[in-house]
Formats: structure tokens, sequence, C-alpha cells
């Protein structure tokens, strides 16, 4: 199922993302920093949400209470669970 999650406190807008069970699929991230999201991306294909989360959650961007990655364990997290309550 295709989702879109919109960030919040990060260069990057949203994140779309496709679940197929609990399998992440096709991230792509709009806006922030184009290499580095790009690579976040390529990294989570075909990884589990639970794999995403333990890779992801809790990074921090400089100062800033959350990442793109971080924000990425929010968006498959949230999504995973939004899917299972249906």
């Amino acid at each position: 199922m295709k989702h879109s999650y919109q960030t919040r406190g990060t260069c990057s807008r949203r994140i779309d993302f496709e679940l197929e069970g609990d399998i992440v699929k096709n991230v792509v991230f709009q806006g922030g920093c184009h290499g580095n999201l790009q690579g976040i991306a390529r990294a989570s294909e075909g990884q589990t949400v639970q794999r995403i989360c333990e890779m992801f959650k809790g990074i921090r961007c400089g100062y800033k209470p959350t990442s793109c990655p971080d924000q990425l364990s929010v968006a498959v997290s949230a999504a995973l669970k939004a899917e299972t309550e249906e």
C-alpha cells in the first residue's frame, strides 16, 4: 500500500513509500539533502519496518531533535500501525 508522510522538523517535506506487509519499498524523500536521502532510501529498500526503526530511530540532525532517517522510522511505524488496525 502506498503512503505519504509529512515530515516534522527536517529539511525534507515529505516521504513517500510503499509497504508490502512489513517490508518497505520505493522510498522517496521530497526536499532535503538529495544525495544523503538517496542513500537512506536505498538502504531502506526491502527492509522490515522493525529493522528501519532499529537503524534510524533517534538519529538527530545537529541540534534538531529529529532527522530525515528518524522521520522515516516514524513514518513507516505509523503506516504499519494504520494498516494493521484497518
